[in-house]
């Protein structure tokens, strides 16, 4: 498995390229703020042999590592930029997923991912560490969605890690929504890796203009791979034979699976996956509500979109 180096350590108080303000939620030992090299500020999250990176940039889990191995893929190339997302890691696509349903000139996976979230809340026990992070909706936005909401992401690191997205409905109307955690996992070789818990589910394929389909047997991989599966999704195991590793994937609040690999056109034609045989290292299971898994939030109402991702 890959070992990720780590970023050199900061001071909160010191360094000029953290916010304000994110030492008053320093968990000594547990949580700590960082200057990340990819150009923004992360959090740190420890339990035992466990590591979590947070970018504060669209509230995004960078990696998740036991024993400094790292369980997520993240792009050699990705830059925590303003107005971008970042490739890899677990992007937080709300409140549309993938193209907009009306208007494609709307960034894909809707605006939450490309802008900074603020630190809500900290907290540690002996079972787990966890920041909360922040952000709702501006005028600014409503040229591409006309609505109004308040959006938490809660990351828990423990022996497992969770993630939690967390949308209040602020306005006056109902709204519909669609979202993911678009997780992206490290895989040895995708040639070694299958998917389970999926056998008889009905599912999208995207690359056949959203044929609707049925999964006969396990998930393999021998070409680009772009699905929505429908219904029962939980829970979800990806077995990687190289390093005989499998991952769980336990989901609440979702109707609904993405499982993506771009393959090696889509991998040219992304341009920031970082060589063209990027696509044998990753494959993105996703925790969704998307397809024809929408969920209507009234005023006032929440939703919450979780995942539970554990080594089997």
């Amino acid at each position: 498995m890959t070992r990720v180096d780590a970023p050199a350590k900061v001071s909160a108080m010191s360094n000029a390229k953290l916010p304000s303000g994110l030492a008053a939620h320093t968990l000594p030992s547990r949580l700590d703020f960082e200057a990340s090299p990819l150009g923004g500020p992360v959090a740190r999250l420890t339990h035992g042999d466990f590591q979590a990176l947070v970018a504060l940039h669209g509230a995004q889990v960078l990696n998740w590592t036991c024993g400094g191995d790292g369980l997520l893929w993240l792009s050699p190339v990705a830059r925590i930029r303003d107005g971008k997302g970042i490739r890899g890691g677990i992007p937080v696509c709300w409140p549309w997923f993938a193209d907009h349903p009306t208007d494609a000139s709307k960034p894909a996976h809707g605006f939450v991912r490309h802008r900074a979230w603020s630190v809500a809340s900290t907290h540690s026990t002996p079972d787990g560490v966890s920041i909360t992070l922040t952000t709702a909706t501006t005028d600014g936005d409503r040229s591409m969605w006309p609505h109004s909401a308040e959006v938490l992401v809660t990351v828990t690191l423990g022996e497992m890690l969770t993630v939690a997205l967390k949308t209040r409905n602020t306005g006056t109307d109902p709204f519909p929504l669609t979202e993911a955690l678009h997780t992206y996992f490290r895989v040895s070789d995708i040639a070694n890796v299958s998917v389970i818990g999926l056998e008889g589910v009905a599912y999208l394929d995207k690359l056949e203009g959203f044929a609707r389909k049925r999964q006969a047997g396990p998930i393999l991989f021998a070409g680009e791979v772009d699905r929505i599966y429908l219904g029962r999704t939980s829970p979800i195991t990806i077995f990687d034979n190289g390093p005989n590793r499998r991952i769980v994937i336990e989901s609440a609040g979702s109707g609904s699976a993405v499982v993506w690999n771009p393959w090696t056109e889509k991998t040219e034609r992304l341009g920031d996956m970082g060589s063209p045989d990027a696509f044998r290292q990753m494959l993105c299971v996703e925790t969704s509500n998307a397809g024809d898994d929408i969920v209507m939030l009234g005023p006032g109402e929440t939703h919450t979109l979780g995942a539970v991702y554990r080594i089997g």
